[in-house]
Order: C-alpha cells, then structure tokens, then sequence
C-alpha cells in the first residue's frame, strides 16, 4: 500500500509540473470521490514497539529541532514544524508542498528531531513518517517571533489561536455517529498539500484528504492569524455508505465546573473549562444560549434550525478571578464559532455532554447535522468560516442583550424570624445585558418568559434591574419532580412586546 501511495505522488507531481497549472480542492476531490467509490483500507502503523507502547512523558519528550523549521530560509512569515509519530499518533500521514510549479513530498527524517531520553532504534524510524504539523507565524510579537497559531495532529481534529491566545478547544473536519449507540467513527485527515506561501502572505492555504470506513472527503483551509484569527473551510464531502449522523463544523471542547455547576470538590479554581455555553444564531434570528454541563450519564441536546446564521462554544467570561489558574490561563482561552457559507438547509445543532472527572478529557462536541443526506456517492458541499476569538460581543448583535451569567444555589425561602431556609428547590439567577439594554431607563418595565418542561414545576419568576452590569437580574426557583430525568428550562427578558435577549436554554442534568 505505501509503495502506491509515494507512486500517486509521483504521478501528481508529473501532472503538475507544467507552467500554467494551479492546485485545487478539485485535485484533492477526485481522489476523494475515488476512495468513496471503493473499500475502505485502514490505515496500518508502521511505529517500532518501543514508541507505539511510550507513555505521556516520554511522547513529550520528543522535540522538532526549531532551527529546522521548514521555509526557515525563505522570506515568508509563515514556518512549518512537524510532529513525531508516538503513543497512539502511530500512523502516518503525507504532508506535501505545493510551490508555483510543482507539488512534492516532504519527507520524514529523523534529523528533524530531538529524541531526548527516549530510547529507539535509528533503523526503525528513518522511514516512519509524521503524525502531524503545527505552522509557526510572528503573531504576538514586535519582533518577528515565531508563534505557533495551528495544530493539525490526530484524526481530523486541528487547533487554531489568535494573539494573546492559548490553545483550548478544537474543531474538526467531520464527525460520524456522535453519542449513538454503534459508536462514533472518527475520520482522519491522511494527506496533505501546503501552499508555500510568499512573502508578503498574510494568510496559510491548506488542502487535506480525509478517509474514514463510511466517509471521506476534501478540504481547503485558508488560515488568516491575527487578533481573532478566522479559518476559511471548504469541503468536499462523499459517503461511502450510509450514517446514523452526520455532524458537519464539529467544535470539541472541555467543561468540568462552573457557575450553573459548581465543583462537588474543594478547589481554587472557581471554574474550569475551555468553554462554557453553546451560542446559536438560528436562521429566523433568534439568538439562543446554552450553559453547558458535566453531566452524570451523556446527554444530547438538539435545536432544530433552517439555515444557521453561526453557532459555536464560546468562553463568556474573561476575568483572571473567575478561573485562579496561572499555569493553564482558561481565561485566555479561544472561543470558536462557525459562520456558514450561503444556505445548509434544513438540520439541527447538536450538543453532546458527556461526563468527565478531570480536565484533561474533552467532554463537549457541538456541530451542525443535515436533515437528509445523499445517496452514497454524491457530493455535499459546505463552505463556513471558523472563528477563534476572545471578544465574544462582536459575535453577538448589539441589540439583543445576552447572558452574563447563570449562577446557581440551592432554593430557599424567608422564615419569620427573617432566617432563610433550604426548602428542596433549584434556584438560578442569570444576568441579562448588552449595550442597548445598557441604554434603558431602570424602572423601564422588563418582564420575563419563562418555561419549564414537565420534569419541573416554577415556584419563583422575578425580574429586577442590576445597577452593578446595567442589566437585568431574572431569578427562577423550580421543584423537580424525578431527579433521574433532566429537566428543561427556557427563558428570555421583554418589555411590551418587544424581546430584548437572547433565549437561555438550558438542561438541568439527572440525578444532580
């Protein structure tokens, strides 16, 4: 297999080496709509036991040799590195260049990197192949400093930060059967084409080949670094057989504790996770928000939408106190968020849960899944802009004013004797503002909607201005009825008949 694999680039290589030809996604689509027209063959690893079996720390211990850096010598702003294959990273992909006459291979040398203490045999790994690359671009600083801005490593997943960021959440290129029952199958970017870019570039193109047992596809990415820095994807997409979902722009992300969950634990760190809600700017205009959950057993939340206008996991909430964390710096995590293209259609965004014990799982995926899929074979076609920022306002219309908090608390109520006792309900106070809300007079009469599906009953519903976010205060306690079932709750902020929020939609877990 891997001998006709290097003779497909051979062949690439002779097709393009002419003047007047340029490389598309189209390229990487015909190959793509081939593989989907035949069997799948897994992919198989060639990593020596000794590296395939290593723990953690000693995957960590192998280094790029920075002064290797590819395009190093030329006058671009952009650099690649490469990432060794380890641990379960342990099959190959091709990584190529594309230059202005030609496509080639660049080829794995173990020369490229620092082993440190890790022991392994010279003669097994010269030809082994990398796991992945990061691309290194002068983001932050004054003086040409090289920043790592994106990471692809590892099925199709693949980070991105913008200045004064640091790596949080991931997207991915497509996910396949998340949270069913037959279990999620995980695509996995096999190849890919890098544009060398030029020197006055401000922007990295990227295509990938992606292949999976039921799947697979082509992909263009356009990298654009800067304070929020966007990636402009287009893909491909043909399937080889029929799946149960299709989630499309998958985000994944890690959520332990927070405001409307506080840790069961002590710990210093008020909150932990890379995000925080699920945002949705449905077609019809309505904005909704969704605080996400640890929960106990997986749980999966659907919004029906037609045309998406953007959804995506946001990190609302930027105060160095609201995380205490000087090594992991939460605060300075990236929100992501997904612009689609022209009109998706009919379809969904899906939130899944899943529950975790430590930070070091990502436990959130959200994405966008069709209504109807194609027969096997056919072409779907989705073009979004994904982007990694820490100003979550300018995501947001300025008119609709949106959730600054949802705090959480046992329910009480006043005794007599003027002390408050605990009386078996859930009380939730969200913070609603925005900077028309903001303009308000404060006695300007605010009232809320508020609904409770049928696992809960509303016992308290008031609503008071804040002075402290020039906002509005809604309070909501409600009896649960069976702790095993989750319950579900919206609610949103108006005056006369005009809204003035967004929707906060959120899912009390089971068994809580």
């Amino acid at each position: 297999m891997m001998k006709l694999h290097l003779l497909g680039a051979t062949v690439l290589l002779s097709m393009y080496a002419s003047a007047g030809w340029a490389f598309t996604i189209d390229d990487v689509a015909k190959q793509a709509k081939d593989l989907a027209s035949k069997g799948f063959e897994a992919p198989k690893s060639n990593l020596p036991s000794q590296l395939r079996d290593m723990k953690y720390a000693d995957y960590q211990q192998i280094h790029f040799n920075s002064d290797k850096a590819y395009w190093s010598k030329l006058k671009t702003p952009f650099k690649l590195e490469f990432y060794h294959q380890g641990m379960y990273f342990d099959t190959p992909v091709q990584i190529n260049e594309v230059t202005a006459t030609s496509v080639r291979q660049i080829k794995y040398s173990p020369d490229y990197f620092n082993f440190g203490s890790v022991k392994h045999d010279p003669e097994t790994v010269k030809n082994l192949g990398f796991a992945g690359f990061k691309v290194l671009y002068p983001l932050n600083s004054k003086h040409k400093k090289d920043d790592e801005i994106a990471s692809f490593l590892g099925a199709s997943y693949f980070r991105v930060i913008g200045a004064g960021q640091v790596y949080g959440l991931s997207a991915r290129g497509l996910a396949i059967d998340t949270a069913l029952p037959s279990g999620e199958e995980f695509p996995r970017f096999k190849e890919f084409w890098i544009e060398r870019p030029k020197p006055a570039d401000k922007h990295l193109v990227i295509y990938a080949l992606l292949d999976s047992p039921r799947a697979s596809g082509a992909y263009r990415f356009l990298i654009s670094p800067g304070k929020e820095t966007t990636v402009d994807v287009q893909s491909k997409v043909y399937l080889r057989d029929k799946v149960g979902k299709l989630g499309v722009a998958p985000l994944t992300s890690m959520f332990l504790f927070g405001q409307n969950q506080p840790s069961s634990q002590v710990n210093f760190r008020p909150e932990l996770h890379d995000s925080n809600g699920l945002s949705i700017h449905a077609g019809n205009g309505e904005w909704i928000w969704r605080p996400l959950n640890n929960p106990k057993h997986l749980a999966v939340s659907t919004f029906t939408i037609e045309n998406p206008r953007g959804f995506g996991l946001l990190q609302r909430g930027r105060d160095f106190s609201q995380y205490q964390d000087l090594d992991d710096r939460y605060d300075l995590r990236p929100s992501g968020w997904v612009e689609p293209k022209g009109d998706w259609g009919k379809g969904r965004v899906e939130l899944v849960e899943i529950p975790t014990a430590d930070e070091t799982n990502d436990n959130i995926v959200a994405f966008w899944t069709p209504e109807t899929l194609p027969e096997p074979g056919k072409e779907m076609n989705f073009k979004y802009r994904v982007h990694f920022t820490r100003d979550e306002s300018q995501l947001h219309s300025p008119d609709v004013a949106f959730v600054k908090n949802t705090l959480r608390s046992a329910g009480d109520v006043k005794q007599s004797n003027l002390v408050r006792q605990p009386d078996g309900t859930i009380a939730f106070t969200v913070d609603f503002t925005g900077q028309e809300m903001g303009k308000l007079p404060e006695d300007t009469p605010v009232t809320s909607q508020v609904s409770i599906g049928k696992n809960g009953e509303l016992v308290e519903n008031s609503v008071r201005y804040n002075p402290v976010t020039q906002g509005w205060r809604l309070v909501m306690r409600l009896r649960v009825k069976d702790n095993k079932q989750p319950t579900e709750m919206r609610a949103a902020l108006v005056t006369g008949d005009k809204t003035l929020t967004e929707t906060w939609s959120y899912q009390l877990p089971a068994n809580e």
